[in-house]
């Protein structure tokens, strides 16, 4: 059985709640989806009370502290806690984000933590990436030349050529912006979706690299590129605060004034 991650705020049954810490006098509710493949069965919502008195500030922590101090079967993604690795994007109060990144102050009333929406899941807040990272390999994210290295050792650019590149080379492949895209969860299969196509939108314009017009011609497709019906919620929810939007527009831009 494949569990899809339903949107925020669904009907999902409520799950177990864990009891209040003794004598905890900040409390705040985390619920949180679980699903358990090897158990079956729908997911459910679980509440945790947690003492933020006793709590690092983001909503991390709080997982983290879930994990180590009350149910540690409870699964989900992390790595650097800096928002550079983009492990554990995951949708907390209705928003894609990084979990890391969210501070627990800025949710009003309980926080309510799901995997990212329309995708596949492994269990509890971990969704499976294979299909997307798929979609990554595809469009070879990495340096064609087919001129000789400099001696050097180095291929240059000018600071203008590297400014560029500012906003593109900061993506963290956490997927908060393809997952919370209309037309990737309609058109997943065949639409690269915003965070695939901001990092081809990285190559396509790295003036060190010779390949182009053979990248444009992989996105030239009805539903590669465009797919996208600019309804901006990729910019909206993106955690580093980049505009795969824009970045979308350049590469359609790109081609129409190589066709024109």
């Amino acid at each position: 059985m494949v569990e899809f991650a339903l949107p925020p705020n669904s009907r999902i049954k409520p799950g177990k709640t864990w009891p209040t810490p003794a004598g905890a006098k900040n409390v705040k509710t985390f619920r949180i989806y679980r699903w358990d493949p090897d158990k079956g069965g729908n997911p459910t919502l679980d509440a945790f009370p947690i003492d933020l008195d006793d709590c690092g500030p983001m909503v991390l922590d709080a997982l983290i502290k879930i994990k180590n101090e009350v149910d540690p079967t409870l699964t989900f993604r992390r790595s650097c806690r800096e928002g550079i690795c983009g492990s554990c994007a995951m949708n907390i109060d209705s928003d894609n984000t990084l979990a890391c990144l969210k501070p627990i102050a800025e949710v009003k009333g309980s926080v309510d933590i799901y995997p990212l929406p329309h995708m596949p899941v492994v269990k509890d807040l971990v969704p499976d990436l294979t299909h997307i990272y798929a979609q990554y390999e595809l469009i070879e994210p990495w340096l064609k030349t087919d001129t000789p290295a400099p001696t050097s050792g180095e291929r240059l650019q000018s600071p203008e050529e590297r400014a560029r590149l500012d906003g593109l080379w900061e993506c963290v492949l956490c997927f908060c912006c393809s997952t919370s895209c209309p037309s990737y969860w309609w058109n997943g299969d065949r639409y690269l979706g915003p965070a695939i196509l901001l990092q081809a939108a990285r190559w396509v314009f790295d003036s060190r690299d010779e390949a182009t017009g053979e990248r444009l011609d992989q996105l030239d497709d009805p539903f590669r590129l465009y797919r996208c019906h600019t309804i901006m919620n990729c910019t909206a929810t993106c955690p580093k605060g980049l505009n795969p939007g824009q970045a979308i527009a350049d590469l359609k831009l790109a081609l129409f004034e190589r066709a024109g």
